[in-house]
């Protein structure tokens, strides 16, 4: 018997306060996979979700209406990420709150900051987000390149519109970024610099953060298990209460000139291990294996678009993808809007090495299948995104800017 979700009209997915997004564009081939499904461990909707990450490594994750809490979830990787919660003290920060209307994903939430994956909490944070970012943007220049921590070694703060570069010849960007620290947020590190406008918001972050982090690691445990890794390997490391180089963003796009209009965000992979966007105007666009030919992903209402990072093809031997993507100006009639996204983005732990795992046959035969693919060069997490994330800004060294994108795990 299939969810209710799936009987919503797809009117039900556009933006309606927004110009349509064009029908004759070419569109990527993204597979729409449900959470709730997901919960309930239907098999076919995890081998939807194996085939996405292996094949494209972007999928839509409709949030709408997932499983009540009386359908908790059987599937071994939910059921572990429950144990290996129990040896810890403390109740979660809860951001579900006790409305019986509002369906769940139950994990049990024993760490200080782990709370339950819950859908349509996640799209009202979303949407709340939205309208905290344009605030900042709106900020004087002046005021908003306080932020920029680039000179600190850091890629957390702001980045100003045209202080990244998107090629190797040093073409400038045209959005502008502010990247949030979930260990900031998460009193895990020391606070950062930051407008004083984002002060009241702080239990919005935490919320959006602890919401999609747990989602995450709902998505990992399922990879787990499909990859026969041991027991909890994925999730164990990307623990919320890990430092990390997790961070929630904002990217703001204006409309470019009529007559010069082109690429906003060069082509990249991810840096880290799973991306959770939201975004309503086009312009997202991906490259899907054996093409040429670019292929806008077009945002639907009420759903997540997810995609791997470089971090799950260097750990899986090359198994997962991390598909090249870029952002160009929306299509159609949406050109002439300010388009916005909000991500958050899952890496591993700050000290966890960028290596095929052991203990999975899989990869194991991806390794002895492809021996002369395999990077040998071992580096932690917190090096390879700030190799990455550095070399892409003004004055940085492009020749490190790289990814997965040529083939190498």
């Amino acid at each position: 018997m299939h969810d209710k979700a799936d009987r919503y009209d797809e009117a039900d997915l556009s933006f309606l306060e927004l110009p349509t997004f064009p029908e004759d564009v070419p569109t990527a081939p993204l597979l729409r996979i449900s959470l709730s499904r997901l919960s309930k461990s239907d098999p076919e909707e995890i081998s939807k979700l194996w085939k996405a990450c292996c094949e494209l490594g972007f999928f839509y994750l409709d949030l709408r209406n997932v499983s009540t809490t009386e359908d908790r979830p059987t599937s071994p990787a939910v059921d572990g990420l429950n144990e290996s919660l129990k040896n810890e003290n403390g109740r979660a920060d809860s951001a579900t709150g006790d409305d019986e209307r509002e369906a769940q994903v139950k994990i049990e939430p024993t760490r200080e900051f782990e709370v339950n994956v819950h859908g349509e909490r996640l799209l009202q944070d979303a949407e709340d987000l939205f309208r905290v970012g344009r605030s900042v943007f709106d900020l004087p220049v002046e005021e908003k390149i306080k932020y920029d921590l680039k000179d600190q070694g850091s890629y957390f703060g702001y980045k100003g519109y045209g202080q990244g570069v998107i090629d190797a010849a040093g073409t400038k960007d045209r959005n502008e970024f502010y990247n949030v620290s979930k260990d900031d947020i998460l009193g895990l590190s020391e606070p950062l610099p930051a407008p004083e406008l984002l002060d009241p918001h702080r239990g919005l972050l935490k919320s959006f953060i602890q919401q999609s982090h747990a989602l995450v690691c709902l998505l990992l445990g399922l990879l787990n298990d499909q990859l026969n890794l041991p027991h909890d390997k994925l999730p164990s490391l990307h623990r919320l209460d890990s430092i990390s180089g997790d961070q929630v963003r904002w990217v703001h796009a204006p409309p470019q000139p009529m007559d010069d209009r082109r690429t906003a965000l060069g082509q990249h992979t991810d840096f880290g291990s799973v991306t959770v966007l939201f975004n309503r105007l086009g312009g997202l666009q991906v490259l899907p294996p054996n093409t040429d030919e670019w292929c806008y992903v077009k945002p639907l209402r009420g759903h997540a678009v997810i995609n791997l990072g470089d971090a799950m093809v260097k750990l899986t031997a090359g198994i997962l993808r991390s598909n090249i993507h870029r952002v160009v100006n929306p299509p159609g009639q949406q050109a002439n809007h300010t388009r916005m996204s909000l991500v958050y983005f899952a890496r591993p732990a700050d000290d966890v090495v960028l290596k095929a795992l052991d203990g999975s046959t899989l990869i194991d035969q991806k390794r002895q299948q492809n021996p002369d693919g395999l990077d040998d060069e071992e580096i932690t997490s917190k090096e390879w995104i700030l190799r990455r994330a550095l070399g892409r800004r003004q004055g940085g060294d492009w020749t490190k800017a790289g990814g997965t994108e040529r083939g190498r795990v």
